[in-house]
């Protein structure tokens, strides 16, 4: 039994290689399961916030239990990381196998801005991607890094590579999987998955915005942890 836990932020082409592991036939996978948690326990407002919250449990301590809970064959876990607040327990994550999905933050932030206008630098999990990173090596359990711009640039290489560090045999049906709606996407796909819903594999490698209006602040913020993390991803 293998348990991959894939932190991400928003934007960061999370939701295409979560698609890349349900492709693969032999791999359950699930959609943001603390994020109901998350949403009751800081009582943000966010899109579809009363769907999601109607659609997983609130309570993080039920949700990590079943996160923990011993599994037959591979389970690829799709998480947002600032989703992981400083009061949920991380002693479980020791158990699985930890992913960091990283994306530059000028381009998370160029995309997220046309989803949601108004936002901060945390809302984006960055720092809480980088505080994670040093959590795990500090317990002795580091996590594989991986750049979404690496991988687009040579998906085959990238996920053969990503499955050995990970453990768990590679195969090329992790390249293409079918167009539309997932089983198990989250209900806030109706907002956010559209560009995922209407893709077949992956895309190319987008060049990174120079502009990004009146949120340069959020970007500015972001780029330290962000070039901590980079400094370690797999290439």
């Amino acid at each position: 039994m293998t348990t991959v836990a894939a932190w991400s932020g928003p934007r960061n082409l999370s939701t295409a290689l979560m698609r890349s592991f349900a492709a693969r036939g032999d791999c359950r996978v699930s959609d943001e399961p603390l994020y109901a948690a998350y949403l009751s326990d800081t009582g943000l407002e966010h899109p579809m916030r009363d769907e999601v919250l109607a659609s997983q449990s609130r309570d993080w301590r039920e949700v990590v239990r079943e996160l923990a809970r011993p599994q037959q064959g591979l389970w690829y876990q799709k998480h947002m990381t600032h989703h992981l607040l400083p009061h949920v327990d991380r002693a479980w994550l020791t158990g699985v196998q930890n992913l960091l999905l990283i994306r530059h933050p000028r381009a998370v932030v160029a995309s997220y801005a046309r989803s949601r206008t108004s936002f901060v630098p945390d809302d984006l999990g960055v720092r809480q991607q980088a505080e994670l990173l040093d959590h795990l090596i500090a317990v002795g359990h580091p996590p594989v890094v991986l750049d979404a711009a690496v991988l687009l640039r040579d998906p085959p290489r990238i996920l053969a590579l990503l499955c050995e560090r990970l453990g768990i045999p590679y195969t090329p049906r992790m390249l293409a999987w079918p167009s539309g709606a997932h089983p198990d996407d989250g209900v806030w796909g109706e907002h956010w998955y559209a560009s995922v819903r209407a893709s077949t594999g992956f895309g190319p490698e987008a060049p990174v915005p120079t502009d990004v209006g009146p949120h340069e602040g959020v970007v500015r913020a972001l780029l330290p942890a962000w070039s901590h993390l980079e400094s370690l991803t797999i290439r």
